[in-house]
């Protein structure tokens, strides 16, 4: 890490960051390391945290959670937190799938977020992916019934696996029925505008969860 991640780590993680790894058994208690109750939202590969951190920022009503397994990213994240002197912001490292099956309970949060994550473009590394259905079932079964799930990405086959897999899921409802537009609150990304200057369309999904009979 530099410098600053470190000096940013040492100053911030013991407040506001966990191992997944680390966690004790069962739900994690947001309420009490908030200090407050407030719908919860998750968002998973926060990255290097320069859109997350904004994103937080923008959202103060909101208990804005990132999952990450990169050290130095999340050092960045809570670089960038301090600067704009959030407090709305608290950090996982570790696996997605092991923070949920295990310390987010059912119907919990109010909101997942995936931005451009890995595509794994080569077709022999789509089972990589991180948007598969038994994943998706997971956060279907996480959000609360009105709570949605948004997904974005730049690589066209990925986004359209996406569309397929969230739209077969039965708890999810898709309130566009294909693309949703553009939020104007979702800062770009790096990868986006790389992809605007290599000439890939960014599309957006939105998902909402129903309530089941």
């Amino acid at each position: 890490m530099t410098v600053g991640q470190e000096r940013a780590w040492d100053r911030h993680w013991e407040r506001l960051g966990r191992e997944v790894k680390a966690l004790p058994a069962g739900p994690v208690d947001f309420t009490s390391w908030f200090g407050r109750e407030a719908p919860v939202l998750l968002e998973i590969g926060s990255g290097m945290g320069e859109t997350t951190s904004q994103l937080v920022a923008a959202a103060p009503e909101l208990n804005y959670v990132a999952v990450e397994v990169y050290k130095p990213g999340v050092a960045q994240l809570l670089m960038r937190a301090e600067s704009l002197q959030v407090t709305n912001l608290r950090v996982f490292r570790g696996d997605a799938v092991d923070l949920l099956t295990e310390h987010v309970p059912e119907g919990s949060l109010h909101g997942v977020r995936i931005f451009f994550p890995d595509p794994w473009p080569k077709k022999k590394h789509h089972k990589r992916r991180l948007v598969q259905p038994e994943f998706v079932r997971l956060l279907a079964t996480r959000l609360e019934v009105g709570g949605t799930l948004h997904l974005a990405t730049d690589w066209e086959h990925y986004a359209e696996q996406m569309l397929e897999v969230c739209s077969a899921e039965p708890l999810l409802r898709n309130p566009h029925e294909s693309w949703a537009p553009r939020p104007d609150w979702r800062p770009v990304t790096k990868f986006e505008q790389r992809a605007v200057e290599e000439e890939r369309i960014s599309r957006d999904l939105m998902f909402t969860r129903i309530e089941t009979t």
